[in-house]
């Protein structure tokens, strides 16, 4: 799905939202800052069209707060500091939003919540910034993420490499949030489980060749580089060019490089020894509708970080119910729809929602994602599986512990 794809779905759904609202309604409007443009613009249509599943089928089970409409305002954080600031400052103080779905990217998601929605009181649920400096925001209680830190994630990937038989290694990351962090986590585990960096190095974004970084990296004698960066942008350069001069012979990505960008640019042939982690669903029967409904909607249910933008959008939508939509109510309304004790929500169950809402009872979503059971700092816990390419796509082949 391109950028006018995108916009004309988005478009369509509200204006179906905006026609069929009965008057006496009080419809919602909520932020959706996708990464549009940018880094990971190939992984951002699946999974606003995920969140896009999440509010049709709210409105086609009766709506939000007495019959309104769930309204969604997308905007384009690009991955990028100043752009999602400018993305939530549009959405919270013009389009009058209740939360957000978003940011996807980590930086963006600090910019954002320090900048606009913190101050404004207005509560963020991200599905895919997994930074560990999200978690030192001092948010108020207000910035949630239904993805796992990456301290867990870098530590789970140098766990798994060990396992492989794999214990020396180059080291090259984006030097943002999401890439230093997870080199950070990284690096800690792995040295302390007895691995070898041959070479650890950060790089700037956006350049036209990296064969000096990686040749550097190389001279240390390490076969294997693990890139933290994004398949859609520079993570894809430094792939190829290593590649091209055959720096290395196996290269590592985390959930960043888990892109079809990748594929589509190097082809299957070339990424026999190219392997990437990602969060994934845990089995249930949650995952189970999220896929049969996220399919027949037309979108891939095994693209990255579906189920959890899913999640962010229909947890959002129950705080605001159970909140009466209530701003100031939205943090605690959001901590008590997606814990124990309470009757089991399961992904698409909007109706049933309501109608336990509406009677006084508790309610305990179960996501497509996993149990959403929020820390104190607004994290989840979750579950990593290693992938390799197979069939022109990526295929799970160890779970990450």
């Amino acid at each position: 799905m391109n950028k006018k794809s995108i916009a004309s779905f988005v478009g369509v759904a509200l204006g179906a939202a905006v026609a069929v609202a009965p008057a006496h309604a009080q419809n919602v409007r909520i932020g959706l800052l996708g990464g549009i443009s940018g880094p990971i613009a190939a992984m951002a249509p699946p999974m606003i069209q995920a969140s896009q599943l999440a509010v049709a089928q709210i409105n086609e089970q009766g709506g939000i707060l007495k019959g309104g409409r769930l309204e969604v305002v997308v905007g384009d954080s690009a991955c990028n500091p100043q752009n999602a600031t400018d993305a939530a400052t549009k959405a919270v103080n013009i389009d009058r939003i209740l939360a957000t779905v978003g940011p996807h990217c980590s930086g963006a998601v600090l910019a954002a919540a320090n900048s606009v929605t913190v101050p404004a009181g207005v509560l963020m649920v991200t599905p895919s910034g997994t930074s560990p400096e999200v978690t030192k925001i001092k948010d108020k209680d207000l910035v949630f993420r239904a993805v796992p830190s990456d301290d867990y994630q870098g530590r789970a990937l140098a766990r798994t490499l060990k396992a492989r038989g794999i214990t020396k290694v180059a080291v090259a990351y984006l030097n943002n949030d999401y890439g230093k962090g997870l080199a950070e986590a990284f690096k800690a585990e792995f040295e302390a489980g007895g691995g070898t960096l041959a070479g650890y190095s950060g790089h700037e974004d956006g350049k036209a060749s990296y064969r000096s970084d990686l040749a550097q990296l190389a001279r240390g004698g390490a076969d294997t580089l693990v890139i933290f960066d994004y398949g859609d942008g520079t993570g894809l350069t430094i792939l190829r060019q290593a590649l091209e001069n055959n720096f290395f012979k196996t290269f590592i990505g985390a959930d960043g490089m888990k892109s079809e960008a990748v594929i589509r640019a190097l082809g299957e042939q070339n990424l026999g020894t190219f392997f990437s982690s990602a969060p994934v669903g845990e089995a249930s029967a949650s995952l189970d509708a999220f896929r049969t409904a996220f399919r027949a909607a037309g979108g891939d249910p095994e693209a990255i970080f579906v189920t959890t933008s899913y999640d962010a959008a229909f947890l959002v939508a129950l705080a605001i119910e159970q909140a009466g939509g209530e701003r100031s109510k939205l943090s605690a309304a959001l901590r008590a729809v997606a814990s124990a004790p309470g009757e089991p929500i399961l992904a698409g169950e909007w109706a049933k929602a309501r109608r336990l809402i509406a009677a006084g009872k508790d309610i305990d979503y179960k996501g497509a994602a996993g149990d959403h059971e929020f820390d104190p700092a607004g994290d989840v816990p979750g579950r990593y599986a290693f992938f390799k390419v197979s069939g022109g796509t990526y295929e799970a082949i160890a779970e990450m512990k």
